[in-house]
């Protein structure tokens, strides 16, 4: 047992020669240690993530072992998130952005952006109902902020790639660079009166690394208490046997070009597919294949004059508002509409689109299906149930009340929202375009006159640097 300890030992101190050696006195201090625990939560998302992606989806979303680590995951971005918050805000109080350390500083708002978008890339891919609506309202954000054609969070396989990939390497860049400054810089201990405010004593090492302890035992307790929760995510198949009559109805608007994607327009619109195309066209070819005895009712739509084609489709709107009352017209459009419905409901339909051969899809399957499952609303009334949307300052909590904490970072868009932007029809995209602003002033604040002596003139530093 004492070999044990002894290699032990000298494990932490062979470590230790990586670590900053000196530090002013308040160095050994609970706030200085925040950009240790937070490199700490990044190797506890590191781990649990390989760990997720080796068994995949399914293991992680049902088998008891693999919601812990992604319980253990969900706890260690909270962590992450909140340790490069607070770590953040001690370097800005301290003015510890001022020369020679202000890459240090560039460098450590950069890598807040990317945990930002690192964070809900996540949510998107956890396979449930939150990466639904997450997805959802993400494409929007981005849409908004001009992004969209760059950055497609309905696409899976592209947040997969963000997400397991590019943003945990330029993270882990940023971190090893920023680091690699700090210790070479030192802590910065600013003078007053001609003098350090504090002397140069030892950095407690040994204190450091049984706070990392007790961060990795309160996340695991955190996860075991409140494991991540999953809600089974919605599909078509569902809503064409609970409610046959709004999936008509959906697939007429896809079919008449009436539907919200088919008009989408934010900052850009990156969704130019035609609908009927992609939601009437396709399927119902497949649907001829398999069962090539039934009438080509898409044929004899696409053959009828114009008047005639808006006609009918006029009388399934209104079938289709009032199924119990009406009977069901007897044209061709509702005989093509009827069968994709009869379709979905057996689960074709939705592995139908989802694995279009169409230009746009390439890559890009999950789109398709998500923008229909937000066509008929049922996304957006499920997330209003759960407290989810933007009106409702939007996914601050888990949609699980066995889990109390959520996105909070989100905490200030859902607060722009409600006041700034509360009456503005483009909130998402002058919301993005406000937090663009606001980056862009902590990454500039070194360099402006004046202003990057607020800090100072306030006696921030006082909180920290006793």
């Amino acid at each position: 047992m004492l070999k044990k300890n002894k290699n032990n030992i000298s494990a932490l101190n062979k470590l230790s020669i990586l670590m900053i050696q000196k530090v002013p006195e308040f160095g050994n201090k609970f706030f200085y240690s925040l950009g240790f625990l937070s490199m700490i939560s990044f190797i506890l998302l590191l781990l649990t993530g390989i760990i997720m992606i080796i068994f995949g989806p399914n293991w992680w979303l049902i088998n008891p072992v693999g919601v812990f680590f992604r319980s253990v995951h969900l706890w260690s971005t909270q962590a992450f998130v909140l340790f490069i918050i607070l770590h953040l805000f001690v370097v800005f109080s301290t003015s510890g952005y001022k020369k020679p350390r202000t890459l240090v500083w560039i460098l450590g708002v950069l890598m807040f952006v990317f945990v930002m978008a690192e964070t809900e890339f996540g949510y998107v891919l956890r396979g449930d109902y939150s990466s639904q609506w997450r997805s959802l309202q993400g494409a929007d954000f981005y849409n908004g902020s001009y992004l969209g054609k760059l950055i497609d969070t309905l696409n899976y396989k592209q947040m997969y790639g963000f997400h397991i990939v590019i943003i945990p390497a330029i993270i882990g860049l940023i971190l090893l660079v920023h680091y690699s400054l700090v210790r070479l810089l030192g802590l910065s201990n600013p003078k007053r009166a001609n003098k350090n405010i504090a002397k140069t004593v030892p950095a407690n090492h040994g204190l450091l690394f049984k706070r990392g302890g007790i961060l990795i035992i309160v996340i695991v307790a955190l996860a075991i208490i409140f494991p991540s929760p999953f809600l089974k995510p919605v599909t078509i198949k569902e809503i064409a046997i609970s409610d046959p009559s709004l999936l008509g109805k959906t697939l007429t608007a896809e079919l008449n070009s009436s539907s919200d994607t088919a008009n989408y327009m934010d900052s850009i619109n990156p969704y130019t597919f035609s609908t009927k195309n992609i939601y009437i066209d396709n399927p119902y070819k497949t649907l001829l294949t398999i069962n090539p005895q039934i009438k080509n009712q898409l044929t004899v739509f696409n053959n009828l004059p114009e008047d005639t084609k808006t006609s009918q489709i006029s009388q399934l709107v209104k079938y289709y508002e009032d199924s119990s009352n009406l009977t069901a017209p007897k044209t061709p459009t509702h005989d093509l509409i009827n069968s994709l419905v009869q379709m979905a409901a057996t689960g074709l339909y939705e592995q139908n689109i989802a694995n279009s051969n169409d230009t746009f899809a390439t890559g890009n399957h999950t789109t398709y299906v998500l923008r229909f499952l937000a066509d008929t609303g049922v996304l957006e009334e499920k997330a209003t149930t759960l407290n989810l949307t933007t009106d409702q300052y939007g996914m601050l909590h888990e949609e699980s009340s066995k889990n109390p904490v959520g996105a909070w970072w989100l905490a200030p868009i859902g607060l722009a929202v409600h006041t700034i932007f509360k009456n503005d029809s483009n909130g998402d995209r002058d919301t993005a375009v406000l937090i663009g602003l606001f980056i862009l002033l902590l990454i500039a604040f070194p360099y402006i006159p004046y202003v990057n002596k607020i800090p100072e003139k306030l006696k921030m530093y006082k909180l920290f640097q006793r």
